[in-house]
């Protein structure tokens, strides 16, 4: 497919999802929130780690309040329920791991855009906003989901209701990130964490984000009971046998993935 909104690039098992409309501070439309779901899915099916990140100088600064007339009349329900959530899910259980590598500013929409992924990365100079009070909204495109739980209770209502820009190194020191680098490592460090991951047991890492994930809806008997299934899976793998082997014979394994 051809995609008018993002591009796509997928080499040596590393796909990369730009946000590529630059002079709109890759504001988000219904166009484009089709082409990321499309394009998360087509390059899951190829690549071992999907990173998204945006052109020019902003991650993306959420709704285009300009696409679809007059924003007022907009069916935010309907947008949010049938245009948002299948683009988030396709993010969200993506079979293979996902960073945000965010550029630049990361607000409303497109800040939580990022939080779907399960790792992110930002360059010291970004910032994160939860922009959505300030014109009489509450945070959506999962927002109310992600902030406490990468956050805190105290920081997601604090980041909810006073909408302040929360900087890159606030974000990392905060938990709401992975890491906050400077800008001049950033494009080598994010590539060096998608080689990584590209590189690794893809299915040992599925297994990583299943059980994670499944621990906020678990006590620790059922989360035990989990750890144990999909432990018992990773160990009938060739990946695991690999490991070990590399490991008696100290070399760096040779990951198959998946």
């Amino acid at each position: 497919m051809d995609y008018d909104t993002i591009t796509l690039d997928i080499t040596d098992g590393i796909a990369v999802l730009t946000l590529n409309r630059a002079d709109k501070m890759n504001a988000l439309t219904a166009q484009m929130r089709a082409e990321i779901g499309h394009a998360m899915r087509a390059a899951a099916k190829e690549a071992r780690v999907i990173v998204m990140t945006g052109a020019g100088r902003a991650f993306c600064t959420g709704q285009d309040l300009g696409d679809g007339g007059d924003a007022t009349k907009i069916d935010l329900e309907r947008t949010l329920r049938d245009e948002y959530m299948p683009m988030l899910e396709a993010i969200y259980d993506c079979p293979v791991p996902t960073i945000a590598a965010v550029n630049g500013p990361a607000a409303g929409a497109g800040a939580n855009l990022a939080l779907c992924a399960d790792v992110v990365i930002a360059t010291e100079s970004a910032y994160f906003l939860q922009a959505f009070t300030r014109i009489g909204l509450i945070p959506d495109a999962g927002g109310t989901w992600f902030l406490p739980r990468q956050m805190g209770m105290a920081k997601a209502m604090g980041a909810a209701l006073f909408a302040d820009k929360i900087s890159a190194r606030q974000a990392d020191d905060w938990g709401m990130i992975w890491e906050a680098v400077p800008d001049e490592a950033f494009e080598e460090t994010w590539r060096k964490r998608a080689a990584f991951l590209a590189n690794g047991p893809t299915g040992a890492f599925a297994g990583v984000k299943q059980a994670i994930r499944a621990s906020f809806e678990t006590g620790l008997s059922e989360q035990l009971a989990i750890e144990a299934h999909l432990q018992g899976q990773c160990g009938k793998s060739r990946d695991f046998q690999e490991g070990v082997v590399a490991f008696m014979e100290k070399r760096p394994p040779v990951f198959e993935g998946r």
